[in-house]
């Protein structure tokens, strides 16, 4: 087996992804009380990347000699530059890199094998460098910026990587991973098929024992959506789902919902309109973090009313997925990006107990389980949309006016990718009201209106992103459009902004 050290990188759990899907055994472990000696038979470490720097106080440490491990090891940005402090070597505060750029061979060797490029793109995510090498290592290859890019130790086959190979838009990220594995750890590999039943299994044994309704928590999205099919399939009429019909949601989705589930899952949902609920809470609030956390703990309370209503109701499923729980601190010592509604959003005192079949899964893999459930491509393939709706969407207080402005050019930047056969290319694509009043001239008069921000963008898993190349054709309609028909609007700026650094909402 591998043993992966998890020092708080949004992607350690990628790592450990990309490992099983190689048909390995893997664990994640806590590098503070990880000891070798406990296990019979390691056959490779991973030491993750994280959000510290090696020299702060209370930065992440490990408590045995790395180089008496005897065992092959792999350092990946920050694990990396630990490997590099306990060795004898020098890191420094260096130029932030985030997000792609290109890194030079200098030498081949085993973790470069089958890669045909001298030259490909890899993802940064780093502040700190390596200025100089441990003893007994060299060089394999740089970036412009970063000399020690890969590096290896022969005699100890200690390997370190300054960017993230786990990483989708990583080149050849995959590769390097399996060389590690294969050729340096001599671990053997196989394919792994992602398997649905063996989700829905798990959800039967976790629910055997209990009796009564389950209630769902759906929003039309593929998470919810996914969650909930795979618990109608383990329990059967037990589930109840119920949407939330708050406003701040795209415009058409409450049909789709009633469609989704009395269609396709043969499922009545309940729908709660509750638009006026949220508006009133949300008045006055301008901080994403409360906002976050006010429609997190409105959504639990509605869920517990209803579910009063209902006979012997203990458990209410969420279509939580991997990527919310990472960003929400899902590990000891990663930092918290923001509170999702489901995860860092949820009042401390529940009364319904969670269910979360999606908990450990990435979004590709819940559209992979979508597909085994049979779920059609309109449900499957739908944009991901947060729970928190256009709520994050609206830079400042959220008001009934501003919402309205929010759902109209929303709805336009769907229908303008819709026509130009662009919308079924892009990840996600969304307006953003800034709050930013800018000036414009419209009907030979001066207006002082709002700027709206335009995110488009490409990515498979959520954890990494890049922004998507539209022709500007495309970008010109909705950009007219938007400025023409949404009332108080001056101008429309795109984000080519990467993730990282960019999260893939504003707020």
């Amino acid at each position: 087996m591998l043993v992966i050290l998890d020092f708080g990188s949004q992607t350690t759990h990628l790592i450990k992804r990309r490992l099983i899907q190689l048909g390995v055994k893997v664990e994640l472990a806590d590098p503070s009380t990880f000891d070798p000696g406990r296990y019979k038979k390691i056959q490779g470490l991973i030491l993750s990347g994280g959000p510290a720097s090696v020299y702060d106080v209370n930065s992440p440490d490990v408590n045995f000699n790395l180089a008496k491990l005897n065992i092959p090891i792999l350092g990946i940005c920050y694990g990396w530059q630990l490997i590099t402090k306990k060795l004898g070597g020098t890191v420094v505060q260096g130029n932030k890199e985030y997000g792609p750029t290109e890194l030079n061979i200098l030498e081949k060797d085993l973790l470069l094998t089958n890669i045909p490029a001298k030259k490909f793109k890899v993802w940064m995510s780093h502040g700190d460098l390596v200025k100089q090498l441990p003893p007994g290592f060299k060089y394999l290859a740089q970036t412009n910026d970063i000399k020690a890019a890969i590096v290896v130790n022969e005699k100890k086959q200690i390997y370190g990587v300054q960017f993230h190979p786990e990483v989708d838009h990583t080149e050849y990220g995959s590769i390097i991973l399996k060389n590690f594995v294969e050729k340096i750890c001599h671990e053997k590999t196989q394919a792994y098929q992602i398997n649905v039943n063996k989700v829905i299994k798990k959800i039967q044994k976790q629910l055997s024992t209990t009796e009564g309704k389950i209630v769902s928590a759906v929003s039309g999205g593929v998470d919810s959506s996914v969650a909930s099919a795979i618990v109608a399939k383990a329990v059967g009429d037990r589930l109840v789902p119920i949407y939330c019909n708050n406003g701040l949601m795209r415009l058409g989705t409450a049909g789709q919902v009633e469609k989704i589930f009395s269609e396709h899952l043969k499922i009545e949902p309940i729908i709660i309109n509750c638009r006026q609920q949220f508006l009133t809470a949300l008045k006055g609030i301008t901080a994403p973090e409360k906002k976050r956390k006010i429609i997190g703990n409105l959504y639990i309370n509605i869920f517990e009313q209803e579910a009063k209503k209902l006979e012997n109701v203990n458990f209410l499923v969420q279509g939580t997925i991997y990527s919310d729980v990472i960003e929400s601190k899902g590990s000891k010592h990663a930092n918290k990006i923001k509170s999702h509604h489901n995860v860092g959003g949820l009042p401390e005192r529940m009364k319904l107990k969670l269910i979360e079949p999606l908990r450990e899964f990435y979004k590709d893999e819940v559209r992979e389980l979508g597909r085994q459930l049979g779920l059609p491509d309109e449900v499957i393939n739908r944009q991901p949309f947060p729970g928190p709706g256009q709520a994050i969407r609206i830079i400042g207080e959220v008001t009934a006016k501003r919402l309205a402005k929010q759902q109209q050019a929303d709805q336009i930047v769907i229908d303008v990718l819709k026509e130009t056969s662009w919308f079924e290319k892009v990840f996600q694509s969304f307006p953003i009201m800034t709050g930013v009043n800018t000036t414009a001239v419209k009907g030979d008069g001066r207006a002082y209106a709002e700027l709206v921000g335009l995110r488009i963008y490409d990515s498979r898993d959520i954890m990494t992103a890049g922004w998507t190349r539209l022709p500007y054709e495309v970008l010109q309609k909705i950009s007219s459009r938007i400025v023409n028909e949404v009332p108080n609007v001056s101008r429309v700026a795109y984000d080519i902004t990467t993730k990282p650094p960019a999260t893939m909402e504003w707020e």
